[in-house]
């Protein structure tokens, strides 16, 4: 039995560019099971325009293949990966705690 969340990674790859030489992107999904969710705070700008920026942090198995770059849905919304995610383990034991990613999402 697997346990904590699946949660879909999102990786771009180049498709080719556009009539203006700009690199056009695809994205490659793939779901990983066995991940850790929890909210990391949430603000709200009100100057201008409301502005909602949610942020999530998401520990995934370790050894799992994602980037600054990556995106991230997690229960349906989409996150932008915030940084560079960490892997984790320990130079003592050997113990692999797994990879951190960061997300952040903005609406508004």
């Amino acid at each position: 039995m697997t346990r904590g969340e699946t949660v879909t990674v999102l990786t771009r790859s180049p498709a080719g560019r556009d009539a203006h030489g700009n690199e056009i992107w695809t994205w490659a999904e793939r779901d990983v099971a066995g991940c850790i969710v929890w909210p990391s705070g949430s603000s709200e700008q009100t100057e201008a325009r409301d502005t909602v920026t949610d942020r999530i942090n998401v520990s995934f198995p370790y050894g799992t293949d994602l980037s600054a770059v990556s995106r991230m849905r997690v229960r349906g919304e989409l996150y932008e990966v915030d940084g560079t995610p960490e892997q984790w383990s320990s130079p003592f034991t050997g113990w692999r705690a797994g990879v951190l990613a960061r997300g952040v999402k903005v609406t508004g």
